[in-house]
């Protein structure tokens, strides 16, 4: 309790004096509303505890907004993260009364992914999530289409011409970017590996495209192995890297498109020196932030989530607004590059 954030902290935060904290925090004198944002802001960053009756202050005449997110894998850092940035996002608007609330989809399966859009569909005003493609939620997404609940598809395009917008990396560019990398860092031309999540990931579909394509046009040298399904899963990854390290001497470089990297990176640890497969994975998480240290990992994509859920909140947000502009069809963000020697 000894660190404990004080009114001091805040008042040097936002560049105040203690006593306009304290007519913020008490409401015993008129503080202007820019100089309210500025303390709850940096309330906010702080982490001070009364900075909830800060944010209820300035959104007093605010709309009040339930915003609806549908994630997958609860127990993955990555998932974690997400939602921890979600709510971080919604705690900073100040345009609304606005409340996250974040289920998860109890597998990759279309059925999962549908139950908890439909569930959610009755308690939120619009929704975002990362689901599969398949016509199952196709047909969720009619039917939020008809009853007015906007839709935004999440990290992968799903729903695509029904949705209200998709928010996440441009996924060809990504692969490419990851065909660029290996080519270019193995030194001599040998066969590729590529792990996709599975078919109905349109996004992993489109970073495999975009993987293949560089090298056909730019890497001819090199050769693709057929791709492989993981089921983003770290035991089956695990496996067929172990697999594809025996059968294939040859091997010089990975690209894991989706998740299971931790599969990828424990079978190179078993079966290889350092820096002897290349290997480029999606995400920062603890064990690719070790894997790029120790040498099994040359390149990670990551998506930005803060600058994702900021703008996604934003664009859910202005959904709702029925005299809002027309938003974007997609919505791509740069991913954040970390190599090596960025750590």
């Amino acid at each position: 309790m000894a660190n404990r954030p004080t009114v001091k902290d805040v008042a040097r935060e936002a560049g105040v004096s203690v006593t306009t904290v304290d007519r913020a925090l008490n409401g015993r004198m008129t503080v202007r509303a820019d100089t309210l944002k500025r303390i709850a802001d940096a309330a906010h960053r702080v982490g001070y505890h009364n900075k909830t009756g800060l944010a209820e202050r300035l959104s007093s005449g605010a709309p009040r907004r339930r915003l609806g997110i549908v994630l997958v894998k609860r127990q993955q850092e990555f998932y974690r993260n997400f939602a921890r940035e979600l709510e971080a996002a919604m705690a900073l608007r100040q345009d609304m009364r606005g409340e996250v609330v974040i289920r998860y989809a109890a597998s990759q399966s279309p059925d999962d992914f549908a139950k908890e859009i439909m569930a959610l569909s009755h308690e939120v005003d619009a929704i975002a999530c990362v689901a599969v493609n398949h016509r199952k939620i196709d047909d969720v997404a009619r039917d939020l289409q008809a009853r007015g609940i906007p839709l935004f598809a999440l990290l992968n395009d799903t729903a695509r011409g029904i949705r209200t917008s998709y928010l996440g990396l441009n996924n060809m560019k990504v692969g490419r970017s990851a065909a660029w990398m290996l080519s270019r860092t193995v030194h001599k031309p040998g066969k590729l590996a590529v792990f996709v999540g599975g078919n109905r990931w349109h996004g992993h579909d489109l970073r495999e495209v975009g993987f293949r394509s560089f090298i056909r046009a730019e890497a001819p040298e090199f050769t693709v192995l057929d791709t492989l399904v993981n089921l983003e899963t770290r035991q089956v990854t695990y496996e067929a890297t172990l697999d594809l390290l025996n059968r294939h001497t040859d091997l010089v470089g990975i690209y894991v498109a989706g998740g299971g990297m931790e599969g990828a990176i424990a079978a190179l640890r078993e079966s290889r020196p350092p820096n002897k497969v290349c290997m480029v994975v999606n995400e920062l998480t603890e064990e690719s932030r070790t894997a790029l240290a120790e040498g099994y990992v040359h390149m990670v994509n990551a998506t930005p989530l803060r600058t994702l859920c900021t703008d996604l909140i934003g664009l859910m947000a202005q959904s709702l607004d029925a005299e809002g502009p027309t938003l974007p069809g997609q919505h791509f963000l740069a991913p954040t590059v970390y190599l090596p020697e960025m750590l």
